[in-house]
């Protein structure tokens, strides 16, 4: 993540929103350990092991609904944009190519809207 001052880039994200597949224990701990404020819903079977256990399970992870929203929203706009080919496998070796090409995708996905 780049600086807007002097100074090597920062390390660490301010926040990390991911899905269900990444709701397991020693990714959560990695983010709380380095600080890193996370939304990542909790699967259905280890809410019902941890309900099982009782009070031994824990409290629940903190979750944020409306950030996992806009999470879901972000996801589906980059599938829509992998839809066109030269934006899935990237024939593009130029960055700035690149970002024309998936410019030209997005006017044709917001015209078509």
């Amino acid at each position: 993540m780049p600086r807007l001052g002097p100074g090597r880039p920062r390390k660490k994200p301010d926040s990390v929103a991911a899905d269900r597949a990444y709701s397991n224990r020693p990714c959560r701990e990695y983010l709380r350990r380095r600080g890193i404020p996370h939304t990542i819903a909790e699967k259905t079977d280890s809410q019902a092991a941890r309900l099982r256990k009782g009070s031994r399970g824990g409290r629940p992870p903190g979750f944020d609904e409306d950030r996992y929203k806009k999470r879901n929203t972000v996801e589906r706009a980059i599938n829509k944009l992998k839809n066109h080919r030269a934006v899935a496998t990237r024939y593009d070796k130029r960055g700035y190519v690149f970002l024309g090409t998936v410019t030209a995708a997005a006017i044709v996905i917001w015209l078509r809207a």
